[in-house]
């Protein structure tokens, strides 16, 4: 079963930029999983997430507030 990342995030620069590490750390991993931009803060706020870019991996909260580095996220996944 492939696993689900979302990044928690407006879109601005500090979610993009997680987003294209995250993606980096996947690649690195020889993983070939979805990423989803989450923008609705309605269903941002659903998370429990009060502090921009989070990442959600499985559906649980991994990460929130900063834009997490290519090595950090490899950590994670």
């Amino acid at each position: 079963m492939n696993r689900v990342y979302k990044v928690l995030g407006s879109g601005c620069a500090k979610c993009q930029k997680l987003e294209e590490n995250l993606k980096e750390a996947l690649s690195q991993n020889g993983e070939n999983a979805e990423v989803e931009h989450v923008t609705d803060f309605a269903e941002i706020a659903r998370y429990g997430v009060m502090s921009t870019p989070a990442l959600v991996v499985d559906e649980n909260v991994v990460s929130m507030g900063k834009v997490l580095t290519v090595d950090e996220i490899k950590n994670i996944i």
